[in-house]
């Protein structure tokens, strides 16, 4: 079978068909063909004839009966086509529309229409009818709160009227309720409570209630908080609050018990950071100096490189160790202790420092931590503070050494440059003299220390040379000097005062001044020491893990047996208490004390 395309094909098409040519469009068959019209047909523009209605109406038949439909008379004129008439129904009748429409309204009839026609007129609110004057105007409702409500008057209004007896002539209606429609005529601007769900009444009432509540507990705890001081101790330490009745006397004991309740987060932890002198195992140098750890024994910084590295600062042990026999060293720090104290133990392994502070030490105000030397348990003539900020040291500023910041320079030589000055008010505490170290440091505010002492120091030596060869020459030419020095009987060989090896009045009669053989005493204690710590340093680190790893040990044993102890309410095994109490005093002293097994002091 052959498709259907190809029995289309050879369908013989009817003999009047003509075959189906495309045209061509050219450009020559089309200009040769606008030419040939053109020479037909003349297209310039003629005025046509004007259209003759009355020759068309009378050569077209009309279409319309005028006997049937009168408004399509042609032969009607416009005054007719204008005036109102009043067609009639088959029937005869007219609609009252019909009617209305062909009504001719007048003026005088129509009131609306009978007023003034100028504009300022028409605007005058004195020109209404009086109606309209006497009826006053209805306030629409204020819909920038809400839809209205007129659940409440709708409900009111229909619960009235169930009860009203319609039967008793004595029954006054009633009034519309002012303020609201509710389908009401008359009605005004609605009231608050309009607006207001069953929601919102009932977090109203939830308010007043707790507003209420507070004030009642306000008053109570205000009475509560300016009660009386209930000991004499506490009536001692509040001496401009005391004991009474009357407001003022009240809100100070309030404001007094109120701050110390803000004391607990804004006081140092204890009112005694450090322990009493006299309960130190080997006692303490005479001075304290205290020594911040951020910016003057380290550095920190951070780098996409390397991230986040410390820096220690160059002579930071010859510091530690030299000075650790002259002062009482704490490190002071307002880092938080979980933070700083592996710094520490890194920075000072060999415990040197006797006692680390940390931000549970400091005191929080306005916004800043402040080191308040005032809780040190230390006379504060003979505490020293070295610090980079002269924020955390503006309660005692008379107290302070405030440094420039190290930034991590490698060739920086400025804590070990502050070692003469230092150890010149150690020498002067252990003299005997009654030395207030804020005396001295406030001759050296605004100064450069080491540079000026320095300078100090140069013109002392220069004061002493000079007296030392004066009295020389006075020995000199005396016998009784000369007599002496013949038998070998010096008197500058007479048993004195000793510093070490040291004889003063030997060395002084050799032009060494006292802070010269000072010096020399310290410098001997320091090698003695750097050679006990290059030869027995390892070892002294092992045992100090090995005593503090035995002390975690009898804390966590202290711990299980309170533990079993307060679930079985048995006694708590001897066993778990006895190392604890052998072993946990000599940690926390070696710890504290910072002393070493062979340690020169």
């Amino acid at each position: 079978m052959l498709p259907r395309a190809a029995v289309r094909a050879l369908r013989i098409r009817p003999a009047f068909t003509a075959p189906r040519t495309t045209p061509i469009a050219s450009t020559s068959q089309w200009t040769r063909w606008y030419a040939s019209n053109n020479r037909r047909k003349d297209n310039t523009w003629k005025k046509t004839d004007p259209i003759k209605f009355d020759e068309q109406n009378k050569a077209r038949p009309n279409p319309v009966n005028p006997s049937e439909q009168p408004e399509f008379d042609t032969a009607s004129s416009p005054e007719s086509n204008t005036t109102p008439t009043q067609p009639s129904r088959p029937n005869g009748s007219a609609t009252k529309a019909s009617v209305d429409a062909g009504k001719d309204f007048k003026a005088s009839e129509q009131e609306e229409f009978s007023g003034p026609k100028t504009p300022s007129e028409n605007t005058d609110p004195t020109t209404e009818s009086p109606e309209a004057q006497q009826k006053p105007q209805k306030p629409l409702p204020d819909l920038r709160q809400g839809i209205p409500s007129t659940f409440a008057a709708e409900f009111a209004e229909a619960e009235a009227k169930a009860n009203r007896n319609p039967d008793d002539p004595n029954a006054i209606p009633e009034e519309p309720v002012p303020g609201s429609t509710g389908g009401r005529e008359g009605g005004g601007e609605l009231p608050k409570s309009a607006y207001e769900t069953s929601t919102d009444r009932r977090r109203n009432r939830v308010a007043n209630w707790s507003y209420l509540a507070i004030l009642l507990f306000g008053t109570t705890g205000a009475v509560y908080m300016g009660r009386n001081w209930e000991t004499e101790g506490e009536e001692q330490a509040h001496i401009d609050a005391p004991n009474g009745w009357s407001l003022g006397q009240m809100y100070a004991r309030a404001a007094a018990r109120i701050n110390g309740q803000k004391a607990y987060y804004t006081e140092p932890t204890f009112q005694k950071l450090l322990p009493d002198k006299d309960k130190i195992p080997g006692g303490a140098p005479e001075l304290t100096l205290v020594l911040s750890l951020e910016d003057l024994l380290l550095h920190s910084e951070w780098s996409t490189k390397h991230g986040y590295r410390l820096a220690k600062r160059p002579g930071l042990d010859y510091f530690l160790r030299y000075l650790s026999s002259q002062y009482e060293l704490v490190i002071f720090t307002s880092v938080k202790s979980m933070d700083a104290d592996p710094i520490i133990r890194k920075l000072d392994p060999f415990r040197l420092v006797m006692w680390p502070l940390f931000r549970e030490a400091t005191r929080f105000e306005k916004g800043e931590y402040i080191k308040d030397l005032s809780y040190l348990n230390r006379d504060l003539s003979k505490v020293i503070i070295m610090d980079t900020d002269p924020s955390h040291v503006k309660l005692q500023p008379d107290n302070a050494i405030v440094m420039p910041k190290w930034k991590g320079e490698p060739g920086d030589k400025g804590l070990v440059a502050m070692i003469p000055f230092l150890e010149y008010l150690a020498m002067m505490s252990q003299t005997g003299s009654q030395m207030d170290v804020r005396t001295v440091l406030k001759s050296m505010e605004s100064k450069d220390i080491p540079i000026e002492y320095a300078r100090r120091e140069a013109k002392l030596r220069e004061a002493f040379n000079r007296d030392l060869a004066e009295q020389k020459r006075k020995s000199k030419g005396s016998a009784g000097g000369m007599f002496m020095k013949s038998l070998g009987l010096d008197a500058a060989q007479k048993p004195g005062m000793v510093l070490g090896d040291q004889n003063i009045s030997q060395g002084m009669s050799e032009g060494k001044m006292m802070i010269d053989m000072y010096r020399d005493f310290n410098r001997q204690n320091y090698e003695h020491l750097d050679k006990q710590i290059r030869e027995n340093g390892d070892q002294w680190l092992k045992e100090m893990a090995e005593e503090e790893k035995k002390m975690q040990e009898a804390q966590l044993k202290d711990m299980k047996a309170g533990a079993f102890g307060w679930l079985g309410g048995g006694a708590v095994p001897q066993s778990a208490t006895v190392p604890s109490a052998a072993s946990a005093p000599e940690a926390v002293t070696a710890q504290n004390t910072g002393t070493l097994p062979t340690q020169v002091k």
